[in-house]
């Protein structure tokens, strides 16, 4: 089914939002919203009847589902200001209020195309199957596994997101790669993503706990662990405890000191202790403009589409832990000096 309404173009059948002809990215979770809230225009949807139609009737928090709110809104041009197109109703729920006209199946020549969809024309689509585990400490963990072949298991890292990762163009192409020679395992660090927000230790150790939670779930023994950034330092030091279970480990972008650290002058202290007050008060904020600024320090080159994708992927709740888990200064374990970028 098409739905069209104002310039956009929400097509069910290839699980796409285009506005014009440009492709929108948009998470799976957050493609459902959009649809169910559209398919349901006629009447306000209440939260339980959401939870069941897109979440399959889960315990999700008010937080998760104000940013999944959010991040509709934000695909959509809209905004909780405005609410031009997606209304809230307090105490009452959600309506698409925006003007939607149907279209049944169109024929291929009807729909754009763009380059990322030619590039795996005629490829077996992939689609991730999403679990949860518990850790020690009871947190919920959320893990994700895709393709097919040997295994591949990736540590968490700074800023993940199991489902934004999937879809965003900035990291797509990387997992949608990986996961077309390997079955990729992949997981939400706590505090992150769909594993559980506020929880109160946000530590390495616990990191390092994490990573043996989820391969005990899904019954990995052993197998290649790839660490990028912050999950380096993890892989390491799960390599060293347990390398009976690692039988290749692969490191990009790893560093032995964290910021702090590393920093040469109380200027570059100031400046790092300034960005810890700003994640700490303006993370959460509806308003896009401290997330904005942030993605331009991690993409500065990067096109507006791709910025855009990347600040709507960063858009959760702050962490109660922020200086630990963002700022902290280097923890001592068996694999040396470590601590998150």
């Amino acid at each position: 089914m098409l739905y069209r309404f104002e310039d956009f173009l929400l097509d069910t059948d290839r699980r796409e939002l285009r506005r014009g002809q440009a492709l929108v990215p948009v998470a799976s979770q957050v493609f459902d919203l959009i649809a169910y809230l559209i398919r349901n225009r006629e009447h306000v949807v209440g939260k339980d009847d959401m939870l069941a139609a897109v979440w399959g009737g889960r315990i999700v928090s008010e937080s998760a589902l104000s940013t999944r709110i959010n991040a509709a809104r934000s695909a959509i041009g809209d905004d909780g200001e405005a609410q031009r197109l997606i209304r809230t109703l307090p105490r009452k729920g959600f309506r698409f209020v925006g003007d939607v006209h149907e279209d049944g199946a169109a024929a291929a020549s009807d729909r754009p195309h763009d380059g990322a969809a030619q590039l795996t024309a005629g490829a077996p689509a992939l689609r991730q199957e999403i679990g949860y585990c518990r850790a020690a400490d009871g947190v919920r963990l959320a893990y994700a596994k895709v393709g097919h072949g040997p295994r591949l298991f990736k540590a968490a890292n700074y800023l993940n997101h199991l489902e934004y990762d999937w879809e965003c163009p900035v990291t797509r192409h990387l997992l949608h790669g990986l996961a077309r020679n390997f079955a990729l395992l992949r997981y939400d660090a706590r505090g992150n993503g769909l594993s559980d927000w506020d929880v109160a230790d946000v530590s390495f150790e616990a990191w390092v706990s994490d990573l043996e939670t989820v391969a005990d779930t899904v019954g990995w023994e052993r197998f290649p662990l790839m660490g990028m950034s912050q999950g380096c330092a993890i892989s390491i030091a799960h390599a060293v405890r347990h390398p009976e279970r690692v039988s290749h480990l692969i490191l990009y972008g790893s560093f032995a000191r964290g910021r702090m650290v590393r920093a040469a002058s109380d200027e570059q202290r100031e400046k790092i202790k300034a960005m810890e007050t700003l994640v700490r008060l303006g993370w959460g904020e509806e308003n896009a403009a401290f997330r904005q600024m942030f993605t331009s320090l991690f993409v500065p080159a990067a096109a507006r589409k791709r910025s855009t994708c990347s600040t709507n992927c960063s858009a959760a709740p702050p962490r109660r832990n922020a200086r630990r888990a963002i700022f902290a200064p280097p923890t001592r374990s068996t694999c040396g000096r470590c601590c998150p970028r």
